[in-house]
This record gives C-alpha cells, sequence and structure tokens, in this order.
C-alpha cells in the first residue's frame, strides 16, 4: 500500500459541525475501502490566495493515509460529486516526505535553539 496526503478545501457556507460531517463522510470512505489514516489535521477557516466561485474564504482538512492506488479514483469521484468541496489534491507519497511528516509530528521542528549567554569581560 502506497501512503497519500489529500487536502479539501470545502465551502465557506457551512457551519463548523456540517464541515465535520463532511470530512467524516470521506473518512469512511477511505476506511471502508481498506485505508488506514495516519494522521488527521483540520486547519480550520483559512483565506484563499484567490477566489474561487466568488468565496475568498475556504475550510482546509488535511488527511494521510496509506491505501491502494485504484481506491485514489473512487475517493476524488466521491470529491468531484459533492457540491460542498471547491477543490482538492492527492498526492502520493515518498519516502523523503514521509520521513518528514513523521519528524513533524514528533514536534522535531517546534524545539527552539537553547541560546548560548555569554558573559561580557570587563
Amino acid at each position: 500500500m502506497q501512503q497519500y496526503e489529500t487536502v479539501v478545501i470545502l465551502t465557506p457556507l457551512l457551519s463548523e459541525e456540517v464541515a465535520k460531517e463532511v470530512i467524516a463522510k470521506f473518512k469512511n470512505i477511505l476506511t471502508e475501502n481498506g485505508a488506514e489514516i495516519i494522521h488527521e489535521d483540520n486547519w480550520g477557516l483559512k483565506k484563499l490566495a484567490y477566489p474561487i466561485e466568488k468565496k475568498t474564504t475556504g475550510f482546509y482538512h488535511l488527511t494521510e493515509f496509506k491505501a491502494p492506488g485504484e481506491l485514489i479514483s473512487k475517493l476524488e469521484l466521491e470529491y468531484k460529486r459533492d457540491e460542498r468541496v471547491m477543490r482538492f489534491l492527492t498526492i502520493s507519497l515518498d519516502k523523503h516526505a514521509i520521513a518528514y511528516n513523521e519528524k513533524k509530528r514528533s514536534g522535531a521542528f517546534n524545539k527552539k535553539p537553547e541560546t548560548k549567554t555569554e558573559e561580557v569581560a570587563k
């Protein structure tokens, strides 16, 4: 099974609860078809880089999962059929991206470097 990452942008006209229901629907599609969800990250309501369908914001959600390749076409077909989805992007992760995501989740990039303080000699 290959590891994938998908980002979905939902229309901002949805309430927070409805947006969670839509994400749960797609998560259910993945698990029913044999995918293993590794990580989910809800980015919330964000400003878009450019207007889509005269909307300037959208609910962003990222899902990282392992799945067989034929499942991706089924998932993307469901994205296209759902009118609440404005945009989506699914990518296949290589070994370097997988390692990077694991480090990011473990907090390796959030650690602040220790500052060395030197006493000034008088």
